[in-house]
């Protein structure tokens, strides 16, 4: 007798990985009715073809069994750390020298996203096949636990063009003006209910509320392309 695939668990599991906290977002980014989306919960399926269409990078595997990597080119690299690539992601060939940058050396993203010439990177990471980046840095903080701790590194590709730019539910590093002073976090990006002269930043650790921001309060920001997780220094 075959087994019987959970095919809500396999939706909620493309959801959080894709950052929707709610189902009807969720919909709108698969371009289906939410009410398509509460049958499919109901009866315990799903237009795999679309969701496979829509979450790029996906494993094909995951959608057909619920089981293994959610997304296709999740790997390991040299065992002692994990590189996660991202759904926007487009593989280059050429081996690309990424500088890894100290923010805490320099006065934040916004001077470095400025003038990088000015600004020495404290080394360099060079991994096969990803997707073109435009730097490096350390993530400090919790919010984004248990995708990333503190302590991982970053790749980044810088936005120049803020306000249409955003590709929505995707992962940021996000510099924004708070009381005057720069504050740099890495959040997912979704639509706010405020309009659309905002955006709503959202945590994967559960114990950090969304916050929805002006989008002409953010300063700089890039699209985060991979991350690398040391898990050994020996």
């Amino acid at each position: 007798m075959s087994k019987l695939i959970n095919k809500s668990l396999i939706l909620n599991e493309l959801k959080s990985v894709y950052g929707f906290k709610k189902d009807t977002e969720f919909a709108d980014f698969l371009g289906i009715k939410p009410q398509t989306l509460s049958s499919w919960y109901t009866r315990n399926t799903f237009d795999i073809e679309l969701l496979y269409a829509k979450c790029e990078n996906v494993n094909a595997d995951f959608l057909l069994s619920g089981e293994g990597n959610i997304i296709k080119n999740s790997m390991m690299v040299n065992e002692p750390s994990a590189v996660y690539g991202l759904k926007t992601d487009k593989n280059i060939t050429d081996h690309q020298q990424i500088p890894l940058y100290n923010i805490e050396a320099t006065a934040g993203i916004v001077t470095l996203f400025n003038d990088t010439s000015q600004t020495k990177p404290i080394d360099y990471i060079q991994i096969p096949n990803l997707p073109k980046c435009d730097g490096a840095i350390y993530v400090t903080g919790d919010s984004m636990y248990p995708l990333l701790k503190s302590g991982d590194i970053v790749m980044y590709k810088q936005i120049h063009n803020i306000k249409d730019g955003i590709f929505w539910g995707e992962m940021y590093l996000v510099s924004m003006e708070i009381d005057g002073e720069e504050h740099v976090t890495v959040k997912y990006i979704q639509k706010s209910e405020k309009g659309e002269d905002h955006v709503k930043l959202v945590s994967q650790n559960k114990h950090h509320q969304d916050k929805d921001i002006k989008i002409q309060k953010i300063r700089a920001l890039a699209l985060i392309k991979a991350s690398v997780r040391i898990n050994s220094m020996s």
